[in-house]
């Protein structure tokens, strides 16, 4: 399917879907008509403008995140590419308004590089992540979990904002406290990625410089006087200029700490809009690890993947390729592949997976979520915590219609806040 041909010239291409935020996220309607035609259709992707060869099969996807002549930095093809680049207008969209100065902390993304470069600035942070530095987090996701909802159960207010409320602080604590920010500026940190992560946008220059001056001071700081924690970690292992672990930092707090918010709130959303599996998990926590599994797939809270590039002319999934042209993988399409999983649209908190993951929601090949297994430990806990544990499951506090949603150039809806009664 994959095999190289010589002088390979694109496929007539059909008229591009204009992709809306309510299309993205449908596992049904917005992605049938894509994965049932022949070869890859042109996609615009909601809030763009530059149609994208958009992967959409299970099996298609994770050949194309392992396949070289898909790359993720396009200055590599060779010659260079005059094709249109959807990413280049992405990018520019989400720097839009940041200081000249910081830009490179964003620039140089993980998800940007390929090959030695990748696997240089990749190393030195899966080393940091092992297993027993994610094991050891248990203790304080567990007490902090408990201590916010402890704290938000005793408050006299009707709701509770589980995601605002719980979720972001919670993820934020996490961070925080792998990176190793002192327990004397946790707060004022904290405040910092909040203004910039997740907050109204008012003060996202202030939140970005606070967090870049910050991280500067710590990695000077945990320079001379090592602790046990990421900063120290990255710098014992010299493979990280200074500037690089400030944008390590970065990457945390982009995929770290909103994403995994977002997935908490959506997975409880989920849970709450299936009662029934919502009373199976609570009379058998027994399947806990299983319901992790599943609500990554059924929710796959990144819903499409970076931009990849044609080094040369090839056919992929049935579809000629020029080179320079941009394809990009829809991870919740590929999630909701009725090709790889019985009853797809459906939650099923007993579904059983092959080996390895058995979804997509992490990726698949050498750009796999280095935070896959914090990612794991934090939801179970929470689901424990929240679900499990408490002798009432939490109710939406405001009828499902109501429950507000946003999105972002690129991406589907996510949730603005979930009310509900604890």
């Amino acid at each position: 399917m994959n095999s190289p041909r010589q002088h390979t010239s694109p496929a007539p291409a059909p008229a591009a879907l204009h992709l809306t935020p309510e299309l993205l996220e449908d596992p049904v309607h917005g992605y049938t008509g894509l994965r049932t035609r022949p070869g890859l259709g042109h996609a615009v992707l909601p809030g763009l403008t530059t149609p994208v060869r958009l992967i959409t099969r299970y099996g298609d996807v994770k050949a194309a995140l392992t396949e070289p002549r898909l790359v993720r930095d396009r200055s590599t093809v060779p010659g260079g590419s005059r094709m249109p680049d959807p990413q280049a207008e992405l990018l520019a969209q989400g720097s839009e308004g940041f200081p000249e100065e910081y830009v490179q902390y964003f620039s140089g993304h993980l998800a940007l590089f390929d090959g030695d470069e990748h696997t240089r600035r990749r190393h030195p942070l899966t080393r940091a992540f092992t297993a027993r530095r994610v094991a050891a987090q248990r203790p304080f996701v567990e007490r902090t979990a408990r201590e916010l909802l402890t704290g938000l159960a005793e408050r006299e207010q009707e709701q509770t904002d589980l995601l605002n409320e719980f979720a972001y602080p919670l993820t934020t604590a996490v961070i925080c406290e792998l990176v190793g920010v002192d327990a004397a500026d946790k707060d004022r940190v904290c405040g910092w990625i909040r203004d910039f992560a997740h907050g109204d946008g008012s003060r996202l220059a202030e939140g970005l410089a606070g967090v870049v001056e910050y991280t500067k001071d710590l990695v000077a700081r945990r320079r001379a006087e090592p602790a046990d924690d990421l900063v120290s970690a990255l710098l014992a292992d010299g493979g990280m200029s200074d500037d690089e672990i400030v944008t390590a930092f970065f990457l945390l707090i982009h995929t770290g700490i909103t994403p995994p918010a977002l997935f908490l709130a959506h997975g409880v959303l989920a849970l709450l809009d299936h009662p029934d599996q919502l009373s199976r998990l609570r009379t058998q926590p027994e399947l806990l690890p299983r319901a992790v599994a599943e609500l990554l797939r059924y929710v796959t809270l990144v819903r499409v993947g970076a931009t990849l590039y044609a080094t040369e002319g090839f056919e992929f999934a049935g579809t000629g390729l020029e080179k320079g042209e941009a394809v990009t993988v829809a991870l919740f399409g590929a999630n909701h592949d009725p090709a790889e999983f019985e009853g797809p649209e459906t939650l099923d908190v007993t579904r059983e997976f092959g080996r390895g993951d058995g979804h997509l929601a992490f990726g698949h090949g050498p750009h796999y979520c280095i935070g896959a297994a914090l990612g794991r430990l934090v939801t179970g806990v929470v689901l424990d915590e929240l679900l499990i544990r408490r002798p009432a499951a939490p109710e939406l506090a405001v009828d499902r219609a109501d429950v507000e949603f946003g999105h972002w150039p690129g991406d589907g809806f996510h949730l603005l806040r979930l009310p509900v009664t604890l």
